[in-house]
């Protein structure tokens, strides 16, 4: 019972509650489900007064200031419903996923080894799409990375990462005068501002052979419309996007700002990226004058196919299912452009896998996990393949650097599935149609 007098701002009698030296649980309840030892928390006057055992988390406002100010204030909405950690994709792959109310909670308290499930995040945006009160938890995450960062907390082999794109100018640590060293056979077209598009390649399709084949796909299909682009060549700058997902954001804010003054110098209008990634940093974080446009190429090819300028001929006669890159559907919402463009390939037929469109799974590449090491018995990728052959696929293809790289790893050696992105079908097209128009003049 309490003292006469002593009621709620709402009228209701306190409830009063002796605090012990510290709480504690029975041995059998001193673990979490996952194996994780429990959390003691010491919250008597004694504690705080006198300072805790460091085996004894005390509560503590200015440690949970520090996450409000860090993330302004964007996880307030949370009211701990669970719903992220119900959908989290690593709960498919692991006994548990990325648990977002323990991680603030740690955070708040923290608890040693907070940091620790926050590298595990790829920006899939899952729970974000899905969150009744509408908080960005990709973005809650990115801001507790940052602090991570201050902190001294973050993965060893991130500041490498950091230093690759200051000093080199891409993420891979490779030379900026290797650039555009992979086009010296059939050098593109350098921008100018009466040309239709800027063609952005990005880190991945100057320095990622694989990518290199997605890069001349686009090519030829800009070519076959008839369309007027050109590139910066070794002036083309990284846009940013790995430092961001890492939780440096300051970094690149400034590399956005680099960037955006380049395109306005050199007068760009229209860019087509290559990466999802590349385009959701032009989309969300350079600064650009009223009139600027940044779009997917897939997306570009469905306006040219829409308008006429692009005709496909030649048959592809194949069964594709399609991954929705994470930053292009749920990410930018687009869903339809990369589909439309494949329904346009004569003899494609086109199947969906289990999880697609809103509900795909995410290849494991995004926020930053591209850079950071996944055992091979927790890779997304796997998943998809495994739902690419349940679906009956050929071809599993996609329209993303990052989902190219993680699913060609995961194919199994001899397997009869191939990995293709959309334009690479797009330009096997063209280049049938131009073998049917040779042999009819032969």
């Amino acid at each position: 019972m309490t003292a006469d007098g002593e009621t709620t701002r709402a009228g209701r009698e306190k409830l009063r509650m002796d605090t012990p030296a510290a709480f504690s649980v029975p041995d059998r309840y001193s673990t979490t489900k996952a194996g994780r030892p429990k959390l003691e928390l010491d919250i008597s006057e004694a504690a705080v007064s006198a300072g805790a055992d460091e085996s004894v988390l005390v509560l503590d406002d200015a440690a949970w200031e520090r996450v409000i100010v860090a993330t302004g204030g964007a996880a307030a909405p949370c009211f701990q419903c669970g719903v992220c950690t119900a959908i989290c994709p690593w709960g498919l792959v692991r006994p548990e996923p990325v648990v977002i109310r323990r991680l603030l909670r740690e955070a708040q308290l923290g608890a040693p080894g907070w940091e620790e499930a926050l590298w595990l995040c790829t920006s899939c945006r899952q729970c974000a799409l899905q969150c009744p009160r509408g908080v960005d938890v990709p973005g809650v995450i990115r801001s507790l990375r940052a602090l991570a960062w201050r902190e001294g907390k973050a993965p060893a082999g991130l500041p490498t990462l950091l230093w690759n794109i200051y000093w080199d100018g891409n993420p891979y640590g490779r030379p900026p005068s290797q650039r555009t060293a992979w086009m010296k056979d059939a050098p593109l077209p350098t921008f100018a501002p009466d040309q239709d598009i800027l063609l952005y390649i990005g880190c991945a399709g100057n320095y990622d052979r694989r990518i290199q084949k997605v890069v001349r796909a686009v090519v030829t299909a800009l070519r076959a419309a008839d369309v007027a682009f050109g590139v910066l060549g070794d002036d083309e700058p990284c846009c940013g996007e790995a430092a961001r997902s890492v939780g440096q954001v300051a970094f690149a804010d400034a590399l956005a700002a680099e960037g955006s003054r380049l395109f306005r110098e050199r007068g760009v209008r229209t860019v087509v990226t290559i990466s999802p990634h590349c385009l959701e940093q032009f989309v969300r974080h350079y600064d650009m004058p009223e009139g600027f446009r940044a779009v997917h190429y897939t997306a570009y090819l469905r306006e040219l196919l829409e308008a006429g300028r692009l005709k496909l001929a030649g048959a592809v006669a194949e069964r594709v299912t399609f991954q929705d890159p994470c930053y292009l559907g749920r990410g930018l919402g687009d869903y339809e452009s990369p589909r439309h463009v494949l329904m346009s390939v004569p003899g494609v037929e086109l199947v969906e896998m289990a999880h697609s469109r809103e509900d795909s799974i995410c290849c494991g590449g995004g926020g930053g996990r591209m850079w950071m090491e996944t055992p091979a018995s927790q890779r997304f990728a796997a998943l998809r393949v495994q739902e690419a052959v349940a679906a009956g696929a050929e071809v599993l293809a996609t329209a993303c650097p990052n989902c190219i790289s993680c699913i060609e790893d995961a194919l199994p050696p001899g397997g009869g599935l191939r990995v293709a992105d959309v334009a690479e079908l797009v330009a096997q097209s063209l280049t049938a149609s131009e073998l049917a128009a040779r042999e009819r003049t032969t």
